[in-house]
């Protein structure tokens, strides 16, 4: 339990994404004739979630689908992904109207995506003396989890048997500390996003490093000052303790060379999630969206739109009425 207010800020995208393909075959339409089972999807989980964490504001992340910075920066950015479903395009053009309709906040930043949202609902949290938790279900945002952030990552459980990850729930799952896990990720790289790792090093190699040597910084300083001396000796050390052959110099002849040093900090620009969004957050302006509860008519009508009567009562319930004590 904390006294903090809470922040509860949403990746739409990826939300609307999962449930897509989870709700198909459902083949939900709303009043309109349109296309809904991943709108419906979405919105009945984060009714859901703000059921469980009883938050104070509530923070919708949106993808800008017109231009992206990072792929300016590098054309091959999410390449592979497979064509989108045009009905899932209709969903996820038709989100942020929903959101907005209902009375939530949403941001879409120009050139950005909803993990760049994510990352400064986190920062904006820490600065204002909130607590925040991210929703999502990539691992993007795993480097933004500390004392006052924690991330519910959406499995095939729902929320109910989704993770929250705390930093020392992220420690045991990868054995790197939050504040490292950033770089943990630039090492491993992405295939999700076409970002290739550094040549060599992998999941496994990555923790290691990390946790023996404590920073990608400390690294590139033994590399460039001592040839590289600490980091052998560190890691042979540690092989030694836990009964492993010797890795020392195969990693330092792996991260010595300089295109192991432009794929870490290229593959760390372009991970890294901007903290500086305006949010548009006026937490102590009365009625300001995001805000809760929200207004009892307008929720039964957009919601009611999607036809889906006990999502109606559910979302008139946990979005209408004041907050129970959270249980988070």
């Amino acid at each position: 339990m904390s006294d903090r207010r809470l922040l509860l800020a949403v990746d739409a995208p990826s939300l609307l994404h999962r449930n897509h393909h989870a709700r198909v075959e459902s083949q939900l339409h709303d009043r309109g004739g349109r296309p809904a089972w991943a709108l419906h999807g979405m919105l009945r989980q984060i009714l859901e979630a703000i059921d469980q964490f009883a938050p104070d504001a509530v923070l919708f992340g949106l993808d800008d689908r017109t231009s992206s910075v990072r792929e300016q920066a590098y054309p091959a950015y999410k390449a592979g992904r497979a064509e989108k479903d045009p009905q899932l395009v209709d969903q996820l053009d038709r989100a942020g109207a929903l959101l907005d309709a209902l009375g939530m906040l949403t941001v879409t930043p120009p050139g950005l995506e909803a993990d760049d949202v994510n990352a400064s609902a986190a920062a904006w949290a820490e600065r204002s003396g909130w607590s925040c938790v991210l929703i999502t279900s990539d691992r993007d945002v795993f480097a933004h989890i500390s004392e006052h952030t924690q991330v519910l990552r959406l499995i095939s459980g729902g929320i109910g048997g989704s993770p929250l990850l705390t930093p020392a729930r992220l420690k045991a799952m990868y054995g790197v500390a939050a504040e490292h896990y950033l770089e943990y990720a630039a090492l491993r790289g992405d295939a999700s996003d076409n970002l290739p790792g550094v040549h060599g090093i992998g999941e496994k190699n990555a923790a290691v490093l990390l946790s023996q040597m404590g920073s990608m910084r400390a690294v590139w300083a033994d590399i460039d000052h001592c040839d590289g001396a600490n980091l052998v000796a560190t890691l042979d050390s540690w092989c030694e303790e836990e009964g492993r052959r010797r890795i020392g110099a195969t990693m330092l002849k792996r991260l010595a060379g300089p295109e192991a040093r432009q794929r870490f900090e290229f593959n760390l620009s372009m991970m890294s999630g901007r903290t500086d969004l305006d949010l548009g957050l006026t937490p102590d302006v009365p009625g300001s969206p995001g805000l809760l509860p929200l207004e009892p008519d307008r929720v039964a009508r957009v919601v009611g739109h999607l036809g889906v009567p006990s999502t109606t009562d559910l979302a008139l319930r946990v979005l209408t009425e004041p907050p129970a004590s959270s249980g988070w």
